[in-house]
Order: structure tokens, then C-alpha cells, then sequence
């Protein structure tokens, strides 16, 4: 049950840079007003969704009262109404890289001739609905500062007993997988175990890893950034291979 995945450790090293942009506050909190509105109810106790949701805001520091406003947002009314509606949008990019982008918009047309743009400006291809999802497996994840469990032994044990699937080693933190319906359960168990969490949030896992040349690498980067600075976009998975080699491509 144990592993060490440089693409898990871009990810997040990749998330921590995008916690600087201030337009993540804003995908957050729609991310939570929906979660809320298709959920039918403002109690996370009674919504599995929208718990998920506010992990993840707390995750990078979403202010309460934001939190708040999000979920009351999902039952107004009028102008204050939400009418975001979830949109997946599915490519290659260079190298024959799988992408996965997951959209919340008001906006059709406009977030596809985005999404399209982003695509043909970095050497890709928008494909049709179901040409790369095959490709990813969603997955709930739990992320665990080390300095609250150092201990990968205990961390083995807590984490089979909690119901998690398995965890990785990504640098100063441990990275809990689990099913998607038993990401909030496990995160209270372990939590119930004295092991604090420091997110939890439901993601997609690439199963068949593309290999690239360290060359191409920064050529499908600056795709998923173009697709990440979407304001419309949530969340960009790919199946890029993350070796040693590809990783120093990207960070030189």
C-alpha cells in the first residue's frame, strides 16, 4: 500500500502555485454552490458532495464567510440565482497526452470556443465526449501533512482500518486514495484516529501513464496552464508520465 508517484508530487507542487491566483476563490466557491444546489440541501451532514466541496476550500484557506455566501448563492433567487451547469471537455495535447478538463459555466459557448482555443494554440485537439475518460479513474484523495503523522507504519495501519484504498509518499505530505463514495467517511475516520487531514477532494487518476520526451514536456505544461487560467475551468488532469527526466524538463 505504499508508493511514491512524481506525478502525485507535480500535482500538488502544481496546486500550491495555484493557490496564489486570485481567481481560485472564485472557482471554489462555485464549486461549492453547486455542490449545494444538486445536492438539495445547505447541511454538508446531509450532502457527501458539497462536504467534499468545503474540504477542499478549506484546503486553500477559503475564508467561512465565502463558504457561506457559496452555499447560500445555490437557493436564491432572481439575480442572485446560481445557474452553473457541470461541462466535461476531453483532448490530446502534444506528445498524444490525454487531457481532461472539468468545467462549471453559465456559458456554453463561451467556455468551449475557450477550452477549443487553449487546444489549438498548444499543438492539441479538442476531442468528442468519451475519447479520453477511459483513460482516468476518479478517485477520492486525502492529503496528510507528515508532520501529523510521521509514522508510515501507523500511517499503513490507520489508513486500512479508515477504508482508504491505498496512499502514496509525496514529499512533506502522505496522500490518501479512496473509492469516491468513502472519501468523507475515511477522511472522519482517520481524523476520528487522531491523524489530522489537510484536504480531501474527489479527483481523476491517469491508468495508462503516456511516456514523453523531456522535450515535449513543457510543450503539454502550457497547455494545462492555458486550460487551468480558464476562469471557467475547475480542474485539468492529464496522463503525462512524470519521470525524473520529464520532471527536471519542467522545472529547469
Amino acid at each position: 500500500m505504499s508508493g511514491h508517484s512524481k506525478w502525485a508530487t507535480t500535482k500538488h507542487r502544481k496546486a500550491a502555485q495555484d493557490a496564489k491566483r486570485s481567481a481560485l476563490f472564485s472557482k471554489l466557491t462555485r464549486v461549492i454552490t453547486v455542490a449545494a444546489k444538486e445536492g438539495g440541501d445547505p447541511n454538508p451532514d446531509n450532502n457527501a458532495a458539497l462536504a467534499a466541496a468545503i474540504e477542499k476550500a478549506k484546503g486553500y484557506s477559503l475564508p467561512n464567510d465565502k463558504i457561506k455566501t457559496a452555499i447560500d448563492k445555490a437557493f436564491g433567487a432572481g439575480k442572485d440565482a446560481a445557474n452553473y451547469e457541470t461541462v466535461i471537455y476531453e483532448g490530446y495535447g502534444p506528445a498524444g497526452v490525454a487531457v481532461y478538463c472539468e468545467a462549471l459555466t453559465d456559458n456554453r459557448n463561451r467556455t468551449a470556443a475557450d477550452v477549443r482555443a487553449a487546444f489549438s494554440h498548444s499543438g492539441g485537439n479538442l476531442g468528442t465526449t468519451g475519447s479520453v475518460a477511459f483513460q482516468f479513474e476518479r478517485r477520492g484523495q486525502i492529503t496528510i501533512q507528515k508532520e501529523a503523522c510521521a509514522d508510515e507504519d501507523e500511517l499503513m495501519l490507520a489508513v486500512a482500518e479508515a477504508g482508504g484504498d491505498d496512499y502514496e509518499d509525496a514529499e512533506a505530505e502522505w496522500v490518501v486514495y479512496t473509492a469516491p463514495t468513502a472519501l468523507m467517511a475515511t477522511k472522519n475516520a482517520l481524523e476520528a484516529a487522531g491523524i489530522a487531514t489537510h484536504g480531501a477532494e474527489l479527483t481523476m487518476i491517469p491508468t495508462t501513464p503516456t511516456q514523453v520526451e523531456p522535450k515535449d514536456a513543457p510543450k503539454v505544461m502550457r497547455l494545462i496552464d492555458k486550460l487551468e487560467d480558464l476562469e471557467d475551468i475547475q480542474s485539468v488532469y492529464h496522463t503525462m508520465d512524470m519521470t525524473d527526466e520529464v520532471v527536471e524538463a519542467l522545472e529547469g
